[in-house]
């Protein structure tokens, strides 16, 4: 019989990882030891790994994802989760009802034919609360059986598959996780689906299932519970670099506070770099994002735009030893409206494989120099200044 759901709502909030405090320590409590991490940068390889460790799940599947694309890469995807439900495994899909518009009925009906449950994230309708419209489930999760997850910034569309099947290949940041994080991560699944079903259930996973070395806590904010926890862990370790902080962000417009962190580290003469997109999917957020160049630059923050596909990545890196990959721009939105989800990390040889991968990255982009940066042209300039203007909303 299930608990009273008055009963249940306090385990959402118990296990700290969960959601983490924000605060900053090398040495913190707050991460979980025995854990696993491998880093994807390239959609055909974690494609892979997802489809892998679903055929393998034989408990339970939980995917959560911003897009679910209507196209090869979606369609190949709701064929897998339709047969694992039919083979009785527990699947249950949370996709978010603006991130997902392009996605076929005809897909969602024959998901919850073969037994899949389903959850649209705030759907946009006239008779719902004008609030729920801008408040969106950002996070990408896949959890299988509570002790294999994923997480970071891809979406299960064509944009991160690869050329040579139709996609746009673009470059990002993404993990699997094994251990007790993954355990962590399907905390945050469950967690969501209680708030907006009422309905709780239990992980087939352990907390304390070790199977190897990397520190890592998954931070998750919410609706209002938390809502600048993943901020506050950024500005602790920005706070504590000494030697270097590398970004690669794809809608890079930091509030004041991060914006003075970045500043102040470069002050005290740590190497403060970041790698932005040379173009976006969003003009208009571009443009915006341009805008914050100037005060960074001026103060020695270094700038380099990826001359590549369009960068989609969401990590951070201090001093080679504490790393952050996730869902979580470094916009308002991030900030102010959307459901994200990190996994920070103390984990050396995870730092150490995203700094190269950053390293080798600069040698395909273009740094933008203050010099270059006053000889901007004057239609530059206007752009930035009228959408910089609506960055709240980006």
């Amino acid at each position: 019989m299930p608990l009273p759901r008055l009963l249940r709502v306090p385990r959402l909030l118990k296990r700290r990882p969960q959601t983490g405090s924000g605060d900053f320590s090398w040495d913190s409590d707050e991460y979980t030891s025995g854990n696993r991490l491998s880093l994807y940068t390239r959609g055909q390889d974690l494609f892979s790994a997802m489809a892998e460790a679903i055929e393998a799940a034989r408990l339970s599947v939980h995917l959560e994802t911003y897009i679910f694309g209507d196209d090869s890469t979606g369609r190949g995807f709701a064929a897998l989760l339709a047969r694992k439900a039919r083979e009785g495994v527990r699947v249950r899909l949370i996709y978010d009802s603006v991130g997902s518009l392009d996605m076929d009925p005809s897909v969602e009906t024959r998901l919850r034919n073969a037994g899949v449950q389903i959850l649209e994230y705030h759907p946009v309708a006239p008779w719902r609360p004008r609030w729920a419209w801008n408040k969106r489930d950002h996070r990408k999760i896949l959890v299988c059986d509570g002790r294999v997850g994923f997480t970071g910034g891809m979406n299960l569309c064509h944009e991160h598959a690869p050329t040579k099947l139709g996609g746009h290949d673009w470059p990002d940041a993404h993990l699997k996780v094994e251990g007790p994080a993954a355990y962590d991560l399907d905390r945050l699944f469950r967690a969501v689906w209680h708030r907006q079903t009422g309905r709780w259930f239990e992980s087939d996973g352990r907390p304390d299932q070790a199977v190897g070395t990397a520190r890592a806590r998954v931070v998750g904010n919410h609706e209002i519970l938390h809502r600048l926890v993943i901020r506050e862990a950024y500005l602790n370790a920005l706070r504590a670099a000494r030697l270097e902080v590398v970004i690669a962000n794809s809608y890079f417009i930091p509030d004041w506070r991060i914006r003075r962190a970045l500043t102040r580290a470069a002050k005290r003469g740590v190497s403060v770099r970041v790698l932005v997109p040379g173009f976006s999917d969003v003009k208009s957020v571009w443009h915006a994002m341009r805008a914050n160049y100037g005060p960074l630059l001026s103060r020695g923050v270094r700038i380099y735009e990826w001359q590549g596909p369009m960068l989609h990545a969401k990590a951070v890196v201090v001093d080679r030893r504490w790393c952050a990959v996730g869902s979580y721009n470094l916009d308002h939105r991030s900030l102010h409206h959307n459901l994200e989800v990190n996994l920070h990390s103390l984990d050396r040889p995870l730092a150490e494989d995203l700094t190269s991968r950053f390293e080798r990255a600069l040698e395909d982009s273009r740094e933008i120099t203050l010099e270059e940066w006053r000889r901007r042209p004057w239609v530059d300039r206007l752009l930035e200044q009228f959408f910089g203007s609506f960055e709240y909303f980006f």
